[in-house]
C-alpha cells in the first residue's frame, strides 16, 4: 500500500498560493532549496530537473495527484507533461483527456474513491501536490503532510485547505529550521 503526502509550500497564514494561482512570493533561493534538490527530486518537474541536471530517483513518490489549477499553473511555462516520471493524476470535471498529453489522466470521478484506489496499488508513494480544494476533499486521506513553511504573509489567495469544519489530528514527527526562514515541518496522521 501507498501513503498519500501532502508536501507543500505555505505561507505563515496557511497560503499555498497568491489569488492569481502564482507562487513568486516563496523564496526560490536559500539552503532549503538544497533540502529540495536533495530530498525531494521527485518533486521537481521535468523542467525543473532539466535546469538542475538531476535526476528523479523514485525514493520517495512513484504517482503525483493535482487539482486543474494546480495542474494548469505550469502551462505558461511548457508543462503539459510536468512529471513524465510519476505516474500524473489530474482532478476535473470541466476538462477531458483530450486536453492532457496521455499519460497525464484526467479523473472527473469522486477523489476519494480514486487515491484510495491508488493507495492499494504497490508502489513508492503518492504526492499530493495541490490544490487547497482537492487537498480539503482528501483530507481524510492523507497519511503524512510536509509543509514548507515560508516567511512570507500572503494576506489572501489559495488556502492549504478549502472544506469545512472537519477537525483531523496529526503529530509533528520532524522541525527542521533553514536560514533562508524557511521551515519544514513533517506530520503523519495521529491514528
Amino acid at each position: 500500500m501507498r501513503d498519500l503526502t501532502y508536501y507543500v509550500a505555505v505561507s505563515l497564514d496557511g497560503r499555498i498560493a497568491a489569488p492569481d494561482g502564482g507562487f513568486d512570493a516563496f523564496p526560490v533561493t536559500g539552503d532549503h532549496i538544497d533540502m529540495i534538490l536533495r530530498d525531494w527530486k521527485d518533486t521537481l518537474s521535468a523542467p525543473g530537473l532539466e535546469a538542475f541536471g538531476l535526476t528523479a530517483d523514485g525514493a520517495t513518490f512513484d504517482a503525483v495527484v493535482m487539482g486543474w489549477l494546480t495542474y494548469e499553473a505550469g502551462l505558461p511555462y511548457g508543462a503539459i507533461d510536468p512529471y513524465p516520471h510519476l505516474e500524473q493524476v489530474v482532478f476535473s470535471r470541466g476538462h477531458g483527456q483530450d486536453e492532457v498529453p496521455e499519460n497525464v489522466r484526467i479523473v472527473s470521478d469522486d477523489p476519494v474513491a480514486e487515491v484510495q484506489r491508488l493507495k492499494k496499488e504497490d508502489g513508492v508513494g503518492i504526492w499530493l501536490c495541490g490544490g487547497g480544494r482537492l487537498a480539503g476533499a482528501l483530507v481524510g486521506e492523507i497519511d503524512r503532510m510536509v509543509l514548507k513553511v515560508n516567511p512570507v504573509v500572503l494576506g489572501d489567495g489559495v488556502p492549504l485547505f478549502v472544506g469545512g469544519y472537519d477537525p483531523s489530528a496529526f503529530e509533528l514527527v520532524e522541525s527542521t529550521p533553514y536560514a533562508s526562514g524557511v521551515v519544514v515541518n513533517e506530520y503523519v496522521r495521529r491514528r
